[in-house]
């Protein structure tokens, strides 16, 4: 793959995420002399990659030969606000700053950079840790063509990328699918505790369960057909999974009602923390 740089890709933070997007650039043909990486306390598999592959790594910045195409800025929410004001420095007219970073709105990050800067805002969720993630993004207004697809060349380093056109959405997008892996681990549980309450023992329940939701998961993945259709499949009338069906299908009290409630939840806690 071939990335078309005016200038360095700086990623600010390579903790877990980083790092996962750093092992996906790498292997995806980003060239190391491409990439600089800045964080005082590197270590885990981000140090790996950097002993490896020979890249930069620096505490700060400092003095750059040209202004970075891209700003990857990768650290925890709460260390935004001290970090975004030393990157500014750097933006060039043709940076575009990227923050990974949850419940951060664009305003908050336009406010520490020069006026008319490109800005991205992205939610990776953690399957990205091993490439099988999916990214919700949205630009501001600064954000071109050539800049929105350099993103989502790097975004998809980590997995799948949805764009949406409104900020507003990203709540949304966190809901389901940035704090959606919990929600599928937790039905793992769940399944794997109902197991147990037919007569299961506890380890073989949960070696069932988790083989079958990741199984499932994975077939929806490779399978041309939508969920309904695959759900139809493995549904005989009147027999077992249609038992099942009928429990977690009910009007009331249902799957259904349920995860729509735990998803506007999510969406309403998501606009208050960038509120």
């Amino acid at each position: 793959m071939s990335f078309a740089l005016d200038g360095p890709v700086v990623l600010a933070g390579a903790g877990k995420m980083g790092a996962a997007l750093l092992a996906g650039w790498i292997e995806r043909g980003l060239q190391p002399r491409d990439v600089i990486i800045q964080d005082p306390n590197l270590a885990g598999e981000a140090a790996e990659l950097v002993r490896k592959h020979g890249l930069t790594v620096v505490p700060d910045l400092g003095s750059l030969a040209s202004p970075p195409s891209v700003i990857v800025v990768a650290v925890k929410p709460q260390m935004m606000d001290a970090v975004f004001p030393p990157l500014a420095k750097h933006v060039g007219p043709a940076t575009v700053v990227m923050s990974i970073a949850a419940g951060k709105p664009i305003a908050s990050f336009e406010r520490h950079l020069p006026r008319r800067t490109a800005v991205v805002r992205a939610m990776p969720n953690t399957p990205a840790a091993i490439g099988r993630g999916i990214t919700g993004a949205v630009g501001n207004a600064h954000v071109t063509a050539k800049q929105k697809d350099l993103c989502r060349q790097l975004l998809e380093a980590a997995g799948d990328v949805v764009w949406v056109e409104d900020e507003a959405l990203i709540d949304a997008v966190t809901a389901v699918s940035g704090s959606g892996p919990a929600y599928v681990f937790l039905m793992t549980e769940a399944l794997a505790r109902a197991g147990e309450a037919a007569g299961l023992d506890a380890a073989t329940s949960m070696e069932l369960a988790r083989a079958t939701v990741s199984g499932a998961g994975e077939l929806m993945r490779r399978s041309p057909s939508d969920p309904a259709t695959l759900r139809q499949n493995v549904t005989s009338p009147g027999g077992t999974t249609a038992a099942a069906l009928s429990v977690l299908m009910r009007d009331k009290d249902g799957l259904q009602e349920l995860m729509t409630e735990a998803v506007l939840a999510a969406q309403k806690r998501g606009r208050e923390l960038g509120s």
